[in-house]
């Protein structure tokens, strides 16, 4: 390789280092916004998942009077939600979503029961398209920023299959925010509500860590819990849905930061061994150049 080919390898390398470096701040820049849009959301996501544990709670066997509180009799279908983004560059942020949701979906299909996705984000779609998997929905163009919205529409399909009966179950997987190094892979029953994740003791909201433990205040409902039930677990599913909209938005934002800057660091090591690998060509060159001169002066002896 000539010292001319070396440095056009550095000069590219140079080149895609600056567009990393770049695509880093964008990504850290919508990062805090994406922070900030958790932030406001996470204390009224906690009351409403509140709400309605309490509510079915007090409701008991009561729940199963509406067709949306009704568990099926038997489960045969299984809608799970994807949560991925519209763009790549973000390291293991879709592959690892995809790869827990399609498990999960295998294994319902070997105990005999049948799997439907939904996904949100064009790497998530195109994946499932690729691998042959039945989509019942499909929405993409918002991951950057998602809207209230975008989640009502999403929901609202959910809730209908399963009122319908087209789904016994709906589960969701999505990237918890963590920190921006660090993403979870979040595994979420949506309905139906007797068995919902909010009713599970597992619920992680940092809202519900104040309530202190083994103490309830007693409630009296007005209507009854089923009617309220009615009207509030239609939010629950979109708050639900929302929240993890916003979750794997910031956390998209923090893994593709940290990709871009381990590009960056990257790119620099390259640059370095690049520049290195120069020096010796321009050596060698010089070396060479020393000695052909040596040799037409010993000719010219």
């Amino acid at each position: 390789m000539s010292q001319r080919d070396v440095k056009a390898r550095i000069g590219s390398v140079k080149n895609i280092q600056k567009i990393t470096r770049a695509m880093e701040m964008v990504a850290a820049a919508r990062l805090r916004r994406a922070e900030q849009r958790i932030a406001a959301l996470r204390p009224y996501a906690g009351a409403i998942r509140r709400m309605t544990r309490q509510a079915s709670e007090a409701a008991g066997g009561e729940l199963g009077q509406l067709p949306i509180l009704a568990e099926h009799d038997s489960e045969q279908t299984v809608a799970i939600l994807l949560v991925t983004a519209d763009r790549g560059l973000a390291g293991a942020f879709n592959s690892q979503i995809l790869r827990a949701g399609i498990r999960a979906g295998t294994g319902y299909e070997k105990d005999g029961k049948a799997v439907v996705y939904y996904a949100t984000g064009r790497r998530g779609v195109s994946s499932l398209i690729f691998r042959g998997k039945e989509t019942a929905g499909t929405y993409t163009g918002f991951t950057d920023r998602p809207a209230y919205a975008n989640a009502r529409e999403i929901a609202e399909a959910l809730v209908s299959a399963y009122v319908d009966a087209k789904v016994d179950r709906v589960e969701i997987f999505y990237n918890g925010y963590v920190s921006p190094l660090v993403q979870e892979v979040r595994r979420e029953t949506l309905l139906p509500l007797q068995q919902a994740t909010i009713l599970e003791g597992s619920e992680s909201d940092s809202e519900d860590a104040d309530e202190p433990s083994g103490h309830h205040t007693l409630v009296e409902y007005e209507p009854d819990p089923v009617d309220i039930l009615r009207r509030l677990v239609p939010d629950y599913v979109e708050i639900s849905v929302f929240r993890a909209l916003l979750e794997s938005t910031a956390s998209e934002h923090g893994a593709r930061m940290t990709a871009m800057r381990n590009a960056s660091e990257n790119a620099g090591e390259v640059i370095t061994d690049l520049t290195l690998e120069m020096n010796r060509v321009r050596q060698a060159e010089i070396t060479q150049e020393i000695m052909e001169v040596v040799a037409g002066a010993e000719a010219l002896v």
